[in-house]
C-alpha cells in the first residue's frame, strides 16, 4: 500500500503523522528545518501553551475566522484528547488562568520531543532539510510530491501541513499556499494575526517598557459606542506602541476596514466605577491637600505613567491639591478610566504569531480535511483559512485538523486497498 506524504513537521504535520500510523498507514514528514517543531518551540514564550483546557464548542467561539468549519475536526481530537496524548507520552500538564494548558517543566522543549518521540514510536520516516517544491497530480488525485533536490516521495495522499507566513524563521514562509494553488486552490488574502500594533503620538514611545496588569483594554470601530472586542489581562508599551496579550488578541478582532478605522481604549482601573474612582482620587488629594498635584498619583498610577496622565489631564503639576476643582477631578477619573490611542498599523507579519487567511474552506471538506478539487490532497494547521485568540486554541486547531486529514487519508487508502 502507498503511504501518505505529509508536508511539513509542525504541530499539524506531526499529529498528522501519528494518526495516519496508528491507522495503519506509513507517512513519511518533509520538513525543510534541521528539526521538526520549531515554531512550537517559541509559543508561550518558549513554555508552549499546548490547548485550552475546555470544550470543542468553547474552541469554536474563539475561533473569529471560520470556526465552524472545524466541528467536525475539534469532536474528533478535542483538548482532553490533545492533553491525554502529551500525558500519555510522559509530559505533565497544569492549567492556568484562562484555562491554558502548559507543561508543568515550562519548557516547550517537552511538547516538542514528545511529538518527535510519537512519531518515531509510530514508525513515520522523517526528512528534515529537504524542501516540497511540487505536488504531482494525476487523473486529478495527488500522487506524491518532487522535492527541491529533485527526489520524488511517490504517495497514495498528500497533506500540507506547511504552517502559515508568520515568524518565517521557524520555516513558516508560505510554501503551503505556492503548494496550494498548484492543485487550483484559492488562497484568501495573507494578514497578521496575534500581532503587536502600532499607533501615532508619543504617548506610547514615552511609556515604552512599561507593563500593565488587571487592566481592560477595549477596541472600538470607527465611532461606534459598543467596542468590537473587551478584555481584562496584561499589555505592554513599546517604542512602536503596544503588545502583550491584550494587544494580540485585539489585533484579530481588527479585520474590517482599515486599521486606523479603529480606537483604543485602556481603561487602568476596570474594578472601580467613576464615582468609586472619584472618591478615591478625592481622598489622595486631601491627604496631600497642601503639595503640588504632581504628588498625589503615586498610589494610583505607575510612576511612569503619572507624567503621562497629568500631561494628558490639562491639570497643571504644579496646581496644589487643594485646588483642583471637581470638574478638574472628574475628568482625570474619566481619563484613567479611558486612556485612548490610535492604531496605526499593524507590526509586520514576521512578527505575527500567527497568519490570517489561508486556503479557502469553501475547497475543504471539512469532514475529512481533503481538497474538494483534487482526490488525496489533504489540509492541516495554519495553511487552512482559520485562527483564532491566544489561549492554546490555535495549537488545538493544528492538532485537530492534523489527527483528522491523517485519519481520513489513512482510511481512504485502506478502502482503496480493500476494494
Amino acid at each position: 500500500m502507498k503511504g501518505i506524504a505529509v508536508i511539513g513537521g509542525g504541530a499539524a504535520g506531526m499529529m498528522a503523522a501519528i494518526t495516519a500510523a496508528k491507522s495503519g498507514v506509513r507517512a513519511v514528514v518533509i520538513e525543510k528545518n534541521k528539526k521538526p517543531c520549531r515554531k512550537v518551540m517559541i509559543t508561550g514564550k518558549g513554555r508552549c501553551n499546548v490547548t485550552n483546557n475546555s470544550t470543542p464548542d468553547n474552541v469554536i467561539s474563539k475561533t473569529p475566522t471560520n470556526g465552524r468549519f472545524l466541528y467536525s475536526a475539534l469532536n474528533f481530537f478535542a483538548p482532553e484528547d490533545t492533553m491525554a496524548f502529551f500525558e500519555g507520552c510522559g509530559v505533565r500538564l497544569k492549567t492556568e488562568r484562562g484555562n491554558r494548558v502548559f507543561p508543568c517543566s515550562d519548557r516547550a522543549a517537552d511538547i516538542a520531543d514528545a511529538l518527535s518521540g510519537a512519531v518515531r514510536r509510530a514508525g513515520c520516516e522523517l526528512l528534515c532539510e529537504r524542501r516540497a517544491q511540487e505536488l504531482i497530480i494525476e487523473n486529478g488525485a495527488a500522487v506524491g510530491v518532487r522535492l527541491s533536490d529533485g527526489e520524488v516521495i511517490n504517495a497514495g495522499a498528500v497533506i500540507i501541513a506547511a504552517g502559515g507566513a508568520s515568524y518565517p524563521l521557524t520555516g513558516s514562509t508560505g510554501d503551503g499556499y505556492l503548494l496550494a494553488r498548484q492543485a487550483g486552490h484559492t488562497v484568501t488574502e495573507i494578514k497578521p494575526s496575534l500581532v503587536p500594533i502600532e499607533c501615532g503620538g508619543d504617548i506610547c514611545r514615552r511609556l515604552q517598557g512599561l507593563s500593565l496588569k488587571n487592566v481592560t483594554l477595549s477596541v472600538y470601530y470607527r465611532d461606534g459606542k459598543k467596542p468590537v472586542y473587551s478584555e481584562l489581562g496584561e499589555m505592554l508599551f513599546t517604542h512602536f506602541g503596544v503588545s502583550g496579550p491584550l494587544v494580540l488578541s485585539a489585533s484579530s478582532h481588527m479585520k474590517k476596514g482599515a486599521v486606523t478605522d479603529y480606537r483604543l481604549k485602556i481603561d487602568l482601573k476596570p474594578a472601580l466605577d467613576i464615582e468609586t474612582l472619584d472618591k478615591r482620587i478625592l481622598r489622595d488629594l486631601g491627604e496631600f491637600k497642601n503639595r503640588d498635584f504632581s504628588n498625589s498619583l503615586g498610589r494610583l498610577l505607575p510612576s511612569k505613567l503619572i507624567p503621562v496622565i497629568i500631561d494628558m489631564s490639562g491639570i497643571d503639576a504644579r496646581e496644589k491639591c487643594n485646588a483642583v476643582t471637581r470638574e478638574q477631578r472628574r475628568s482625570l477619573a474619566e481619563l484613567i478610566k479611558s486612556i485612548e490611542l490610535a492604531p496605526s498599523s499593524f507590526r509586520p507579519i514576521e512578527e505575527a504569531i500567527i497568519t490570517s487567511g489561508g486556503v479557502s474552506i469553501k475547497e475543504i471538506n471539512p469532514g475529512t480535511m481533503e481538497s474538494k478539487l483534487t482526490k488525496g490532497l489533504y489540509f492541516a494547521g495554519e495553511v487552512i483559512d482559520v485562527d483564532a485568540y491566544t489561549g492554546g486554541y490555535n495549537l488545538q486547531i493544528a492538532f485537530s485538523t492534523g489527527a483528522l486529514a491523517g485519519k481520513s487519508g489513512a482510511e481512504a487508502l485502506i478502502r482503496e486497498e480493500n476494494k
